[in-house]
């Protein structure tokens, strides 16, 4: 076997592959998106251009990755790997959100090779915590995901525009099927060359271990037959309504999500024509979409999970604060007749998970030291599966993403990570995994993929499937409920899948629409580039509350070079000098807000301590976004502006709410009103007022509950001795709120 040779690569790390050696050299020749299936090394490729990228560059290498334990994965491979000169303590650096910003900072200064979460990164940018002028190197990995508002897409702008030395190396085993969203990546990535393989390629074929893949169909109990007879039911029912409300419709057989998405377009369009018609038919559009669900439950997952989702929509409708929708299915005499009768469904009925043990039991007999996953979509499908095999004796742990929802669980970083690592150490025998588990694990004895139901996308397919056959042959098995929407996935899978394949192959053919994609920019915007480096971050200063980072105002006031620093703000979204505070609302937000929560109060404490207080309300007309009457609309703009002196600004979108502040922070500075001390206004309308702004300016809190508290304890000082089991059992204020009033009013200064 002939192994790398590389100054900075380990002695016989990695085996010479010809498709891996001719993808790294052409990557080196500029921004490369490489495209092959997993399993084939996609790592390796990385490793060798970075070592001859700071072999020959210099710099850094910032390495991202979509989760911790991807990142965590990618840590250990280098360090085995990567032998670059220096103290091993500090030139490899991992960043997550765990780690203070100041470590990151300091982390920065003194590493070779970054790994990260690409949320971390753009965080510390925006934060002006440093820049990537010496990144020599930006690796991409899952780079299918630099669509939309994913931080790749800003990451691989802001690089290009300000390293001195720049080159992208993203890869990924499936960007997918649709050509429009490829032509994103490569726009989004800025991509000159795109690096495909397939298994049949001469090169590759080698290295390639045959998948065989088995489809085992099975057939609905009658107890869900009847359940999707009544669910059906209820679906045609709401159709009719949309139908004699003059929207055209399908026929229930055919009600895909794409035909929902149309109905749903066409809602909105009557809705922003002021038509009352609009409002009712959204809420029948909630209630199909729930039906929908529902039915998809029955056919590929079984009883015992539509059980509980029927349960969690009666419990929705009979909640104080339960939506139109949850209510009218919560009461309709079909799902009380389909809810009554599951009442008695004690046990699994759908056939998949009864010949799952058995299966699995089969696999395990013949050879004991199989590793096998198996792919739900859902995490009480997780559950169930998971205590199905228990009960068989087959030891078996899932694998979720850290969320918790509902009464479930999710599983920390940590703990998924440690969760991979038993398994590849063989602990137990079978992981079951949500989709958390589809990307970029390294579980190389992973002999038999199990999908619990198929899946109709074929980035998923094909990463699921990329799970076994690394090094030997793998067994791929689906489970397929005949006559469901299963039987339709799967067609609908291996279509996409195909034309996917066939795309790549014809952009390897035709790497000339590639380059035309993503030309250099010319010799005029390249002094632009220049220009715009030289005055980094040399515009206004503007603080961001952190909270509001999850939206793009801060990416483009990053990238219009605003001086921002991150704090937690007690009262609004910006701060600019010492005067001005900006609350930032989408309309859809601000009308919820006037509905369902205090805005006014929000606004009114705003108000309060702020002399030169602003209202941004970004995005499409506040007078379409739910059925309320105009003219209450106008009443609390009214109230906000001319009541509270809250300045109103409307903007289209995120760019143009950056703009508005970059405009309001240069004017600030070009005034001379730079920060002079606290924003607290010293009078207040009573001592009654004072005392309430003192509870408010505690996180979270505002004015409501701090007249709750004030009410409930009779004083200041009564609240801030109170215990925690005190403060929990006031209405509203819950376990975090109580201990955040506990640990500050007790905590040193600073």
């Amino acid at each position: 076997m002939e192994y790398i040779s590389h100054p900075f690569i380990a002695s016989k790390a990695v085996e010479k592959r010809t498709y891996q050696f001719s993808i790294s050299m052409n990557a080196l020749e500029g921004n490369t998106l490489v495209v092959i299936p997993t399993g084939l090394g996609k790592t390796a490729i990385a490793l060798i251009v970075a070592a001859s990228r700071l072999y020959q560059n210099g710099g850094k290498i910032l390495m991202m990755a979509p989760t911790k334990p991807l990142v965590e994965q990618h840590l250990r491979y280098f360090k085995s790997h990567l032998t670059i000169p220096g103290d091993d303590e500090t030139k490899f650096a991992m960043f997550t959100g765990e780690a203070s910003p100041d470590k990151r900072k300091k982390d920065w200064m003194a590493a070779s090779m970054i790994l990260a979460t690409p949320q971390v990164i753009k965080n510390d940018l925006i934060a002006g915590r440093y820049d990537l002028t010496d990144v020599s190197l930006m690796i991409v990995d899952e780079g299918h995901r630099a669509v939309g508002n994913y931080a790749y897409v800003y990451l691989a702008g802001m690089y290009m525009q300000t390293a001195q030395n720049p080159l992208i190396l993203a890869m990924t085993a499936s960007p997918g099927g649709n050509k429009e969203k490829i032509s994103d990546i490569v726009d989004n990535l800025h991509i000159k060359k795109v690096e495909t393989r397939t298994e049949d390629d001469p090169d590759v074929r080698p290295y390639v271990h045959e998948k065989e893949i088995e489809v085992i169909h099975v057939n609905l109990p009658p107890e869900l037959k009847s359940a999707l007879d009544d669910l059906k039911t209820l679906v045609s029912d709401r159709l009719n309504q949309l139908k004699h409300a003059g929207f055209p419709v399908t026929d229930q057989p055919s009600l895909s999500m794409k035909v929902l998405q149309e109905i749903s377009a066409i809602i909105q369009q009557r809705i922003a024509e002021r038509d009352a018609s609009g409002f009712a038919a959204a809420s029948i559009h909630a209630e199909l979409m729930k039906l929908r669900h529902a039915i998809g439950l029955a056919e590929s997952q079984g009883c015992m999970v539509l059980k509980a989702y029927l349960n969690k929509l009666l419990a929705e409708g009979n909640a104080p604060g339960g939506t139109k929708a949850s209510k009218r299915i919560a009461y309709d005499p079909v799902f009380m007749r389909l809810l009554n009768r599951s009442i008695e469904w004690k046990e699994e009925c759908h056939p998949k998970l009864l010949i799952l043990p058995e299966l699995v039991s089969s696999i395990l007999e013949e050879s004991p030291d199989t590793r096998i996953i198996i792919f739900a979509t859902y995490r009480d499908t997780v559950r169930m599966v998971v205590d199905t095999l228990h009960m068989a004796g087959i030891s078996a742990e899932r694998f979720v993403g850290k969320a918790n929802k509902d009464i479930e669980k999710g599983l920390s970083q940590k703990k998924q990570i440690a969760t991979i690592s038993r398994f590849r150490e063989g602990e137990f025998s079978v992981l079951v995994a949500t989709s958390v588990g589809e990307e970029g694990l390294d579980i190389p004895s992973t002999d038999v993929v199990i999908f619990y139901e198929p899946v109709p996308s074929e980035i998923r397919s094909i990463q699921r499937k990329g799970r076994t056959g690394r090094h030997g042959t793998g067994r791929i098995i689906v489970l397929v409920t005949r006559k469901t929407a299963d039987e339709t996935f799967q067609i609908v899978s291996r279509r996409r899948e195909k034309a996917m394949t066939a795309g790549m192959k014809n952009l390897a053919r035709d790497e000339r629409k590639i380059i035309q994609i993503a030309l250099p920019v010319d010799q005029e915007e390249l002094k632009i580039a220049e220009k715009t480096q030289e005055q980094f971050f040399s515009g206004p200063k503007i603080i961001i509350d952190d909270r509001e980072l999850v939206s793009k105002v801060a990416e483009h006031l990053s990238t219009a070079r605003a001086v921002i620093h991150i704090d937690r703000l007690l009262q609004g979204d910006y701060k600019i000098g010492d005067r001005i505070i900006v609350e930032r609302k989408t309309s859809r937000d601000f009308v919820d807000s006037l509905v369902d929560r205090d805005l006014l109060d929000q606004l009114r404490d705003m108000a309060r301590v702020c002399p030169k207080p602003v209202l941004v309300i970004e995005g499409g007309d506040i007078y379409s976004q739910r059925d309320i009457h105009p003219n209450a609309i106008r009443g609390a703009l009214a109230a906000i502006s001319v009541s509270m002196g809250i300045a109103i600004f409307q903007t289209r979108d995120a760019g143009e709410t950056a703009d508005l502040l970059m405009v309001l922070a240069r004017r600030e500075e070009e005034n001379g009103y730079k920060e002079r001390g606290s924003t607290q206004k010293e009078s207040y309308e009573s001592l009654a007022a004072a005392q309430e702004a003192v509870i408010s300016a505690f996180p979270d809190l505002g004015p409501k509950y701090a007249r709750v508290l004030l009410n409930t304890f009779g004083s200041l000082k009564a609240i801030i001795d109170a215990e925690k089991e005190d403060l929990i059992q006031v209405p509203g204020i819950g376990v975090k709120k109580a201990e955040m009033i506990y640990e500050l009013s007790r905590r040193p200064y600073p």
